[in-house]
């Protein structure tokens, strides 16, 4: 089942302020077929060291609760 582009936007569009106001955001990049989510973290969240906590703790525990089938979230 491939997942649906518009229901992960949308979640990234509800997350994409709270990156934006420490100076950060997020893209998102590809949708694989298994699945997986790939997002590229930009501005302060691309060298952040709480990036991997952003992306595992926030962005995909958000997604797999809102968009069924959603496996995984990664930053490429």
């Amino acid at each position: 089942m491939a997942l649906d582009k518009v229901q992960v936007s949308k979640v990234l569009d509800e997350i994409r302020p709270s990156l934006q106001f420490d100076g950060g955001d997020v893209e998102l990049v590809n949708i694989l077929e298994d699945g997986t989510v790939n997002v590229r973290l930009k501005g302060a969240c691309a060298g952040c060291m709480g990036s991997i906590m952003t992306l595992k703790g926030g962005i995909e525990r958000l997604l797999k609760e809102r968009v069924p089938g959603v496996k995984e979230v990664n930053a490429v």
